[in-house]
């Protein structure tokens, strides 16, 4: 995936920087975050190239920054996968960052990780652009219909 600014729109990528804000409120929350998670945050906010107006448009306060319930919690998942794929790299840290998360956001763990091994392993030379949202979309479809 290239670089947020030329595939995304303006309006999307201030949505996937919102998700990010979130995952980190996540993360901050807990009594102790290990270094390695801490790194894979870092990383997506370099490669999201977050900026301080990005920081000073949301009022960030580290302090007061909080997990918040998402109203579209497959678009929360969508913006996952898009963080995953900035550099290209599947990461294991960034799966399981990602992971963890999707779990907070109430998805079952196995669930989680089929779907991010299915996105991990799709082979990249495909004849047409993937879209990710709409397989998303229709692998939780059915994951809800074995319930």
């Amino acid at each position: 995936m290239a670089t947020p600014t030329n595939v995304l729109t303006t309006e999307q990528l201030e949505s996937v920087k919102r998700s990010y804000f979130n995952v980190l409120g996540f993360f901050l929350q807990q009594e102790n975050i290990e270094s390695r998670f801490l790194r894979c945050l870092i990383k997506w906010s370099i490669q999201l190239q977050l900026t301080t107006s990005d920081l000073t448009n949301i009022n960030l306060d580290f302090d007061k920054l909080a997990f918040q319930e998402p109203r579209e919690k497959i678009e929360s998942l969508y913006h996952l996968v898009y963080m995953i794929y900035l550099d290209n790299v599947v990461e294991d840290i960034e799966l399981e960052v990602a992971t963890l998360y999707a779990e907070r956001l109430g998805y079952a763990p196995e669930v989680v990780s089929e779907l991010f091994k299915s996105i991990a392993t799709a082979s990249f030379d495909q004849d047409k652009p993937r879209d990710l949202k709409k397989e998303i979309e229709d692998f939780m479809k059915i994951q809800q219909s074995f319930k």
